[in-house]
């Protein structure tokens, strides 16, 4: 038997959604048929909004812009250590002609 993978939207997604389908002349399910969620799913996100209101979606606790700075930083180091690679193999490509 095998696991079902779910799949995680964002805040900002499950947002996105709910006022797609608050627009007029939208329907539930051109939404979902759009964004390719089930209805219930949109059902249930609109119920969870209702109850908390801007709350109903907190995430994982990280914000992308945090995320995204601490990757930034890992690619900077990245390249550092591969220019600095690469230096070091022209400069012992030269010492063994």
């Amino acid at each position: 038997m095998t696991k079902k993978k779910y799949r995680r939207y964002s805040p900002e997604f499950k947002r996105h959604a709910l006022k797609r389908a608050s627009e007029d002349g939208m329907t539930d399910q051109g939404v979902c048929d759009d964004l390719g969620i089930s209805p219930r799913q949109l059902r249930r996100w609109r119920d969870q909004y209702r109850l908390l209101g801007d709350e109903a979606f907190p995430g994982q606790g990280k914000n992308r812009d945090e995320e995204m700075a601490a990757l930034k930083r890992k690619l900077a180091k990245a390249e550092q250590e591969r220019d600095f690679l690469k230096d070091a193999a022209v400069f012992f490509a030269k010492e063994s002609k």
